[in-house]
């Protein structure tokens, strides 16, 4: 077995949860707040994440975080840009917005590790 799997934060419940799966609950939670908290507690959530993702490529080569910790990091600009008013994305400018977060995510993933394999 290669150090990448062990090394791999994702490889752990515990780890995933903390730098992925409780940002993404938070940001679901945060969905009916205004758009204030909501634009502050996403790109936290967002920024959290894709530094997550990077750490995690660094620590293990994992390839897909390669792709998707830029890719959340990101994102955080359309969310700040919507939240704020400057570019509004309309009524439901939100929920495009998380569609293209996890779609994003789900294309990179799959497509990258099917691609380039897990570890890199």
């Amino acid at each position: 077995m290669s150090e990448g799997p062990k090394r791999d934060l994702l490889s752990s419940a515990r780890s995933a949860v903390l730098a992925w799966w409780l940002p993404v609950g938070v940001m679901v939670l945060a969905i009916p707040l205004p758009d204030a908290p909501k634009t502050v507690i996403w790109v936290l959530a967002l920024a959290w994440m894709g530094g997550a993702c990077l750490l995690n490529a660094r620590r293990c080569g994992r390839v897909h975080c390669r792709y998707t910790g830029p890719f959340l990091l990101a994102m955080t600009l359309p969310v700040l840009v919507h939240g704020t008013g400057l570019v509004p994305l309309g009524e439901d400018g939100w929920l495009w917005l998380g569609l293209a977060i996890g779609g994003g995510m789900a294309a990179i993933w799959g497509l990258s590790e099917r691609l380039l394999g897990r570890y890199r």
